[in-house]
């Protein structure tokens, strides 16, 4: 069986694919959210990975953590692993800004309003460079 995303990850945009997890965008102009999504069959929690990718999964959230702060400089990076809803192993990493609609609260149940198509398309070529320039760093392991 291949790998397949679920219904609710399978909606959101994509932006390239590291070498456990692929990268998808939220579509929420209030927050520069993405999803690291780990590419393996029936992993609904962390104990679905081995222990090599478990350090490959941190690794890429270090990755991914540094490539969001760049490019959208923020009071607090939030990453978080909540599956209730959603039954795949996924990890958002949101950007944080002090005065952002729902600050101090939660995203969840968040304030929502999408990009322009356009707008959308020229933020996820931005994230997706960023990744792969971030890439040539060895620390992180992401050669595919």
């Amino acid at each position: 069986m291949s790998f397949e995303l679920v219904s609710g990850l399978a909606a959101k945009d994509f932006v390239l694919d590291l070498k456990l997890c692929r990268v998808l965008f939220e579509d929420n102009k209030y927050y520069p959210w993405i999803f690291l999504v780990p590419m393996k069959e029936n992993t609904k929690n962390m104990t679905n990975l081995t222990m090599e990718e478990r350090f490959q999964l941190m690794r890429e959230i270090a990755l991914a953590e540094k490539v969001m702060f760049s490019l959208f400089p923020c009071d607090q990076d939030n990453v978080a692993m909540i599956g209730n809803m959603t039954p795949q192993l996924h990890v958002h990493i949101v950007c944080r800004r002090k005065g952002d609609p729902d600050w101090p609260g939660t995203v969840w149940n968040s304030t929502t309003g999408k990009y322009a198509p356009e707008e959308k398309l020229k933020i996820i070529e931005k994230i997706k460079t960023a990744f792969i320039t971030e890439m040539q760093n060895a620390e992180y392991n992401i050669t595919t």
